[in-house]
C-alpha cells in the first residue's frame, strides 16, 4: 500500500512544481493533510472488515455512510438540492447497497463495526477535501499523501510489519499510484466548481463501473441484484446532473 503512496505523492510534487503552483496556504495543508490520513484510516478499516468480517456488510455499509455523510455535510453549509436530485441521491444509495452486496449472504452481521469506521473514514475524507480553498490543488494532495506515508511506516516500525512484498510488481503499483493521482485530483476539482454532496455521490458509484468492466473484461458473472443495482446508478445520475 506505501508504493502507490509514494508514487502518487512524487507525481503530485512533481506536477506542482512543473505549473509553477505557489505552496498553498498552512490551512489547505492541513485540510489535504486530514483527508490523506482519513482515507487511508477508511482504507485500512475496510480491508480489517474484509479480513474479520463480511464482505456482504462491510462493502455496502461502508459504501452508504461514505456517502451519507458529506451529503449531511452540504445540507447544512450548501443548503439542499433540487428535489429531481435529492431522489437521486436516494437512488444512489440504494444502488450502491446493492451494488456492494454478494448474492448469498449469512444472517451474522460481522464486521458492522469497521464498516462503520471505514465509511467515517472515506465521508470524511470528502468532505475534508471540500474544505480546500480553489486556488489550491497539488500541493494539498501532496500534503495527504505525505501524512498518510509517514502514519504508514510509523505504524510498520510499531507493529514489525514489512511495508514492502517480495518480489512487487513495480509496473502495477506505478499504474496505482497514478490512477490515485486522477481520481483524487477530479475529486478535488468537482467539489471546487461544484455542490460536495453531488461530488461524493457520484464519486461513490464506481461499483457499477467495476461490475461492468469485470463482466466486460473478465467474463465475470454479475449478479441479478448488481445488474438491478447499475440499473438504478444510471437513473440516480441522470437526475443528479439534469
Amino acid at each position: 500500500m506505501l508504493t502507490p503512496y509514494v508514487v502518487s505523492f512524487i507525481i503530485l510534487v512533481s506536477t506542482a512544481i512543473i505549473r509553477g503552483e505557489q505552496l498553498s496556504q498552512p490551512a489547505d495543508l492541513m485540510w489535504g493533510a486530514l483527508a490523506g490520513t482519513l482515507v487511508m484510516a477508511g482504507y485500512g478499516f475496510l480491508l480489517r472488515g474484509f479480513a474479520t468480517g463480511r464482505m456482504g456488510i462491510v462493502a455496502p455499509v461502508s459504501g452508504v455512510l461514505a456517502t451519507a455523510i458529506p451529503v449531511l455535510f452540504a445540507a447544512f453549509t450548501e443548503g439542499l438540492p433540487r428535489g429531481l436530485q435529492l431522489l437521486g441521491f436516494g437512488l444512489a444509495l440504494v444502488s450502491i447497497w446493492m451494488l456492494s452486496r454478494p448474492e448469498k449472504l449469512g444472517s451474522r452481521p460481522e464486521g458492522l463495526g469497521m464498516a462503520l469506521l471505514a465509511g467515517m473514514g472515506f465521508g470524511g475524507f470528502f468532505t475534508a477535501l471540500d474544505q480546500v480553498g480553489e486556488s489550491a490543488v497539488f500541493w494539498p494532495l501532496a500534503a495527504g499523501r505525505l501524512t498518510a506515508c509517514v502514519l504508514m511506516v510509523a505504524f510498520a516500525f510499531s507493529a514489525r510489519r514489512s511495508l514492502i512484498p517480495q518480489a512487487p510488481p513495480l509496473a502495477l503499483l506505478g499504474l496505482l499510484g497514478l490512477l490515485d493521482v486522477g481520481g483524487n485530483l477530479l475529486f478535488l476539482l468537482a467539489v471546487q466548481t461544484g455542490r460536495l454532496d453531488v461530488a461524493a455521490v457520484l464519486a461513490s458509484l464506481y461499483p457499477a463501473v467495476t461490475a461492468i468492466l469485470a463482466w466486460l473484461i473478465a467474463k465475470e458473472h454479475i449478479a441479478r441484484l448488481q445488474v438491478i443495482g447499475a440499473a438504478v446508478a444510471v437513473v440516480a445520475i441522470a437526475l443528479i446532473i439534469i
